[in-house]
């Protein structure tokens, strides 16, 4: 099954195996994509659909150091190189819209940004920025209802850039503890207004900024990714977060999103995601389901033979592999990634991974 073609709302995928999100830190002037990563991209475009890394829809959201955003019309250009390079090689291609919220340092940050959270308390741990080496995170300024609204127009606005910069459509990052997740999760998300304190409240800005960029581009071009269970950036397990997502998840698939896609981070020490409450998630939406977290060929299979997912997603694999689907069609060896090039700028451990000779 993982070789077979899948629509995907109104876009027709060559087969079921999705590129994941990941961050390559190469958008080095001024944050906005170039040539380099067009070649990168488009290496990888025989992907059934390949989500771009995180891309800030706002200057506040540019926590990590040489980010892509897409928030000017230098970022459409930038981004454009990137689509026209993956369709003219007949792949499909969103790009995940990424606030980083308190996941940041001001140092990352371009003049007259902030950083920006749910609440005033600091994340824990530091950040690497190029100017001053690693240091802790910035302490964010708890967001008013002005900012919240400003943040909203931006993910919108975001959208609309993104679908004239040439993308299939967008995936907007509610996982891994960055701005829409900091809203979801009640271990950072302090609030006792309508935009926290209850289920209902925590789940209100996610709904919000899926509305505002389905009204902008058509519910058919907007996916969202959740990570419930996960311990990324200093969120974590709840009581009732199942119970949380499920209804959050029945109002996403209400507005029929183009996908959710779940990220189960337990393949790298992480608590797993339970599979009842993926199997819940699931019959929730009404639409297609993507599963991510360690996956490869035989466990994709099985997988989608089960009818746990619709597509699976992977990521080291693909960064590695930029003709992963030919090597599993083949059953051939893969390539290891090394991780000392993951966030470096240029083209080493980028686009000069080996593909199959022929």
């Amino acid at each position: 099954m993982l070789f077979e073609t899948f629509s995907l709302r109104a876009t027709n995928l060559n087969n079921r195996a999705v590129m994941s999100p990941l961050t390559r830190s190469r958008a080095v002037e001024h944050n906005t994509p170039n040539s380099l990563m067009a070649t990168y991209y488009s290496q990888r475009a025989s992907a059934g659909l390949i989500i771009t890394e995180g891309t800030s829809p706002s200057p506040n959201g540019l926590g990590y150091a040489r980010i892509p955003g897409l928030f000017n019309d230098a970022h459409v250009q930038g981004w454009k190189l990137v689509t026209d390079a993956v369709h003219g090689k007949g792949g499909k291609i969103v790009v995940q819209l990424m606030h980083t919220g308190r996941v940041s340092h001001q140092a990352n940050l371009p003049v007259g940004a902030e950083v920006l959270g749910p609440s005033s308390d600091r994340c824990p741990g530091e950040m690497w920025t190029d100017s001053h080496g690693s240091q802790p995170h910035t302490p964010p300024r708890e967001m008013t209802d002005g900012d919240i609204a400003a943040a909203i127009h931006e993910f919108a606005t975001a959208a609309r850039l993104a679908i004239a910069a040439g993308f299939d459509g967008i995936e907007l990052h509610a996982a891994n503890g960055y701005l829409l997740e900091q809203f979801l999760n009640a271990n950072v998300n302090r609030r006792t207004d309508g935009y926290g304190g209850t289920p209902e409240g925590r789940n209100r800005l996610v709904l919000e900024v899926a509305r505002a960029a389905a009204k902008e581009i058509g519910a058919e071009r907007v996916g969202i990714r959740l990570s419930p269970h996960g311990v990324f950036n200093a969120t974590g397990s709840f009581a009732e977060v199942d119970e949380q997502y499920v209804a959050l998840v029945r109002e996403l698939s209400a507005l029929g999103l183009m996908y959710i896609h779940v990220l189960d981070h337990s393949a790298i020490g992480a608590p797993p995601v339970p599979a009842k409450l993926k199997a819940d998630l699931r019959a929730a939406f009404d639409g297609p389901f993507v599963l991510a977290g360690g996956f490869d060929k035989d466990s994709a299979e099985q997988a989608l033979i089960e009818g746990h997912s619709d597509l699976i997603a992977m990521g080291r694999a693909f960064l590695a592999n930029p003709d992963l689907v030919e090597r599993m069609r083949q059953n051939a060896p893969l390539n290891a990634p090394d991780p000392s090039t993951f966030y470096t700028p240029g083209p080493q451990g980028y686009t000069d991974y080996s593909a199959l000779a022929g």
